[in-house]
């Protein structure tokens, strides 16, 4: 009997010793975010991580929450604190009260705004026929929700900031330019100066404005990476036709 209980707790100690190793070499196989970044002249884009597209932030309601959106920070900190990158620039969204994109600005025309069936967003036609998406009032100049959220390892004196969405008439997903592709942002003009020839991009949200970021990068002739793990979406079920289009476009999606 006592050789049969010596025998058993050798056989679940071998057992527990491969479950060990495993656990292990599954660690060792999982790159970390730094590890995922190659190439040279590279830029790390971070697209609107602030407070009103943040769905958890302290003792502050955001106007525009992105389901998980705060989840993906630490992903991020880790890329920023990367000294794989040449540079590390921010985007922020930046609109005055009458933005184009404020339901506050539809008020007193209720009727102009329409909700898509497949969405459920909310939208209007503008004079020019283009068709423009309608948000709560968000990220308003020097308010606490246009702030990047406090856990984003953010260095005012360190990295590169654009503001975008500025002109009232017009909105602006991407960091470089405004959806009528005419105002600039003044990120690529910066990216160039410094040599950049690569970008990697992660942030809020990966349906609209990483997405269109991602866009107009390979559009400016920029190697793009996106990395999943970095963002989050508007509507979760968007997300594989976005991931989609982004693959057929030449981005490198990084799972």
């Amino acid at each position: 009997m006592k050789t049969i209980k010596l025998l058993a707790i050798a056989v679940m100690s071998a057992l527990t010793l491969s479950s060990c190793d495993e656990d292990k070499d599954d660690k060792k196989m999982e790159q970390t975010s730094c590890e995922k970044v190659t190439g040279q002249n590279h830029a790390l884009l971070v697209i609107d991580m602030q407070n009103d597209f943040c769905d958890v932030v302290e003792g502050y309601k955001s106007a525009l929450p992105v389901t998980g959106g705060t989840s993906v920070i630490p992903y991020i900190n880790e890329l920023i604190k990367c000294d794989k990158f040449s540079v590390v620039a921010f985007s922020k969204d930046w609109h005055d009260m009458g933005h184009v994109s404020f339901e506050s600005t539809y008020k007193d025309e209720p009727n102009r705004v329409v909700v898509e069936e497949k969405t459920k967003l909310k939208k209007v036609t503008l004079d020019d026929g283009s068709i423009q998406y309608v948000w709560p009032d968000h990220c308003v100049p020097n308010t606490k929700g246009s702030e990047i959220h406090k856990d984003v390892a953010f260095d005012k004196d360190k990295h590169f900031v654009v503001n975008k969405g500025t002109n009232l008439n017009v909105d602006s997903y991407s960091a470089f330019l405004d959806n009528n592709k005419v105002g600039k942002t003044g990120l690529d003009k910066y990216l160039k100066e410094q040599g950049i020839t690569e970008v990697t991009v992660v942030g809020l949200a990966l349906d609209y404005c990483v997405k269109f970021t991602c866009l107009d990068a390979i559009a400016l002739g920029y190697k793009v990476n996106l990395h999943i793990k970095g963002t989050k979406p508007v509507v979760p079920a968007l997300q594989d036709a976005v991931i989609k289009q982004l693959k057929e476009k030449g981005v490198n999606v990084i799972e």
